[in-house]
């Protein structure tokens, strides 16, 4: 973790407006841990909800192969040292097919062996985003053999929403919960 300590420590149960509480009252229901993140980020309502449509929409309604998804997401984690983005993702990427082998491959990059020709050119679209703001032709080529105009703007529009995720609990400082996995696990 970049931070030690969060410079914004998450809402404790005590300050919950009743908003806040109906937020997290399924997770509470089904037994959850409420994420720092979200007990952070509810500290400005507004943002969170408006940003949680954003979000909603990526995990839920993109385009993309939940697959490649995460492979976007996490490569993004790496670009951004987001340690705590990264724990989060490996427990969300099971689901989705990702392996511990992948995670290795995924911090190695587009040249690790293993990749298809898609995630190769993902992750290589993720660095080139992160790095340049934009993806190269060669880059866009190598996409566009596999994905529609949708799921281009839903890759571009995932790699940009978690780099201000990224931004975001980088700076804050959001801790992890117990048990989340960092780049070393």
């Amino acid at each position: 973790m970049r931070l030690t300590e969060p410079r914004l420590a998450p809402l404790t149960e005590e300050e919950l407006t009743n908003e806040q509480a109906e937020v997290i009252a399924p997770i509470v229901r089904r037994g959850g841990v409420v994420a720092n993140v979200i007990m952070t980020l509810m500290r400005r309502m507004p943002l969170f909800t408006s940003f949680n449509v954003l979000g909603r929409y990526i995990m839920n309604e993109s385009s993309l192969e939940p697959r490649l998804r995460e492979i976007l997401i996490m490569r993004v984690a790496c670009d951004t040292n987001c340690e705590y983005q990264w724990g989060q993702h490996v427990r969300m990427s099971a689901p989705a097919g990702l392996t511990p082998e992948d995670h290795s491959r995924i911090k190695e990059g587009a040249d690790a062996g293993g990749w298809t020709e898609l995630e190769s050119a993902a992750i290589t679209a993720v660095d080139e985003l992160i790095g340049d703001t934009m993806i190269s032709n060669a880059t866009w080529a190598a996409l566009s053999r596999h994905l529609s105009a949708e799921q281009l703007l839903d890759a571009i529009f995932t790699v940009g929403h978690y780099n201000m995720v990224a931004m975001a609990l980088n700076s804050i400082g959001v801790q992890p919960e117990p048990g989340l996995a960092g780049f070393d696990g």
